[in-house]
């Protein structure tokens, strides 16, 4: 009895096993697209700094002292966003709101998405090495075969042309 039962949960573990997506489906991002998706997500965050600065000059009567509160609030706001939007959205879809808009996902190397502790190591981490070799980091993903830039190879990951779009 006890073997029947055994072998029925052996069994049911290898049926729950998540299927892996086909490497050959998988097609690299082009850059123009991920420069795209960059600036969807700048423009994101550097929008909700303008606005608060603008609601700060407005009731604060261009006086500075008044608009000092607004601003900062309008800052922590955008950190909280940029947080949200690169570490917990990109962790659990694979996806920032740029990548979504421009039809492009991040993956692990084996097609699963990467888990927000890998997307903050890649955002927060990669991103400013990539921007402190001037740029170049950045433009590797035009010369690479599978267009991966250099914080795409700090962390394992790949952005890929999402097959839903």
């Amino acid at each position: 009895m006890t073997a029947r039962v055994e072998r029925a949960a052996i069994k049911r573990s290898e049926v729950i096993k998540r299927p892996r997506r086909d490497p050959v489906e998988r097609q690299p991002a082009p850059f123009s697209l991920r420069c795209g998706a960059a600036l969807i997500d700048y423009i994101l965050l550097v929008g909700i700094v303008a606005f608060s600065t603008i609601i700060a000059r407005w009731y604060g009567g261009g006086a500075r002292t008044a608009g000092n509160s607004a601003e900062t609030v309008g800052v922590l706001i955008s950190f909280a966003v940029a947080l949200l939007n690169f570490a917990l959205l990109a962790g659990l879809t694979g996806r920032t709101i740029g990548k979504w808009a421009t039809g492009l996902r991040i993956e692990q190397q084996d097609g699963d998405v990467p888990g927000i502790g890998t997307t903050l190591f890649r955002h927060f981490v990669g991103y400013p090495v990539s921007f402190l070799t001037l740029g170049l980091g950045f433009l590797m993903a035009i010369f690479s075969a599978r267009g991966r830039a250099l914080h795409d190879l700090i962390a394992g990951t790949v952005v890929v042309r999402d097959s839903a779009f």
